[in-house]
């Protein structure tokens, strides 16, 4: 019954005139920036929350969160058209979504895209509002030990990456493990690795280098064979909606994305970028010809998909019932929060319910806008496949230049963007692949915080890391897949 009371006030707030206003802009201007290649919602929140200070808590914070899931919708497109990940969530899409806009199949990869997201999130918000009391004593019973055996789960789904070299793939983890230790130390609050450069203090950005691997190298790769380009961009892209045998292949894994990317967002440090990955791998995994991933499998649209627009409607439940920020975006709204006035936690739906249930009823009516928005828009966007390459890539440049120095106004981002540009060229060309690298960063860093957070808790002691049941499960779950893929090629090579 408190549900119901508190779903009743949420729809009274959200459909105010001013907050549906607020509501629409917030998710227009969410898949602006999740379209435009390197602007990430956390630098547009970041961006714009100065201007909210004017307005009412709730108004600024439903266009602040529309925003934030507006640009899930948005980023699929340009990783779909020109392999670059309109937002960072978005990486995974490149990898079969391009694949598919090269096949002339870019209409059906948006359009499974859309609806995808448009399930995901309807789903996401469904259990944020009927699950969040249950979510909330789970999320508790995590701690450091926790963490870490989640995020060596995490670091296994490497192997599911690789198109070809295992040991590729792990070097490039490795890669991405070293650079996520560049910066301050969380424990000690020493520099490491910065060799005095004051870009490098805060750590290697993660928005520049995503923008250099896939953006930079991508526009690189196209300058070396500009005659092939344009043939590839001139070819018909087909309908617009998804088919019949579309809808067969990507129903169940936009279910599974769903289910993965929403418990995956509840989890602080998990996040949209880790559900997209593992439900790229997941889905591989389950696959009946898992070699067709990466040369346009739709399964690896729709389950990424699903699984980042999903998390993003988790992510706000550790947000409104812990004030605890899943992410660095909930971490802005966490500060958004409490610049108005108000303190997220446990008490926030008592002391501010038309706050806390008008945002969640906002994100129904916010998702059903960009369906709207986003299906109409598709035959623009996928004009671009037509678009000369040699007239598109300097505003992929710019747009990719924007999003690195926007992030923290600082130039050193610019060249960290372009070094890892030239690093992407040269690794494609090598047949190194970006997104282990990518999965390691990120994880890297939570990875070693949980790990020392919980040897200091055990006094050195590793077998709290057995002794507790939740990371006795990560940790046996994270060997299996790290072994049986041995086993899976051992019984290939019997077989010949």
């Amino acid at each position: 019954m408190e549900i119901v009371q508190g779903i009743v006030i949420g729809f009274q707030v959200a459909f105010q005139p001013i907050n549906l206003l607020y509501c629409f802009l917030g998710v227009f201007i969410g898949t602006l920036v999740g379209v435009l290649p390197g602007l990430g919602p956390a630098a547009a929140i970041a961006l714009l929350l100065p201007s909210t200070f004017a307005l009412s808590p709730v108004a600024s914070i439903i266009m602040l969160a529309g925003i934030y899931y507006g640009a899930m919708y948005g980023g699929s497109t340009t990783s779909i058209l020109v392999n670059i990940p309109g937002e960072a969530a978005s990486v995974v899409t490149c990898l079969d979504g391009h694949a598919m806009a090269r096949q002339g199949r870019a209409g059906p990869a948006l359009g499974i895209a859309a609806f995808g997201s448009f399930i995901a999130g309807t789903f996401s918000i469904v259990a944020l509002t009927l699950l969040a009391p249950l979510l909330v004593k789970v999320t508790l019973s995590f701690g450091p030990p926790e963490y870490f055996a989640l995020m060596v789960l995490g670091t296994t789904l490497v192997t599911y990456f690789t198109q070809g070299s295992m040991v590729k793939a792990i070097i490039m983890a490795l890669v991405g493990v070293l650079l996520g230790s560049v910066g301050v130390d969380s424990i000690s609050g020493r520099y490491r690795f910065t060799f005095g450069i004051q870009t490098l203090m805060d750590g290697v950005g993660l928005v520049p280098v995503i923008m250099g691997l896939f953006g930079i190298s991508e526009v690189l790769l196209n300058l070396e064979r500009l005659a092939s380009q344009h043939a590839v961009y001139a070819a018909p892209t087909g309908g617009l909606l998804p088919n019949r045998e579309d809808w067969r292949r990507s129903a169940i894994p936009i279910v599974r994305g769903s289910l993965l990317g929403f418990f995956l967002g509840i989890l602080p440090g998990a996040g949209a970028i880790i559900a997209s990955l593992a439900a790229y791998a997941t889905e591989k995994r389950f696959s009946k010809h898992p070699e067709q991933f990466g040369q346009g499998a739709i399964e690896g649209v729709a389950g990424p998909e699903a699984a980042n627009n999903a998390a993003a409607g988790g992510a706000f439940i550790p947000l409104l019932t812990l004030g605890i920020p899943a992410n660095p975006v909930m971490a802005i709204l966490l500060g958004a929060l409490m610049i108005h006035g108000l303190q997220p936690g446990p008490l926030l739906m008592q002391r501010a319910p038309d706050l806390f249930w008008g945002t969640i009823a906002s994100m129904y009516i916010g998702n059903a806008m960009l369906l709207v928005l986003n299906l109409p828009l598709i035959g623009i966007w996928t004009r671009l496949l037509r678009v000369p390459y040699a007239l598109l890539f300097p505003f992929i440049l710019l747009f990719c230049l924007i999003g690195s120095y926007s992030v923290s106004n600082n130039v050193g981002d610019g060249i960290v963007m372009w070094v890892f540009g030239v690093v992407g060229y040269l690794l494609r060309k090598f047949d190194y692949e970006a997104a282990p690298l990518i999965l390691a960063m990120v994880i890297g860093p939570m990875m070693e915080e949980a790990l020392r957070q919980s040897l200091i808790l055990s006094a050195g002691n590793f077998a709290i890391f057995v002794e507790r049941p939740i990371s006795a499960g990560f940790i046996l779950a994270a060997a299996l897949l790290f072994v049986l893929p041995l086993f899976t090629r051992r019984s290939d090579v019997a077989k010949v």
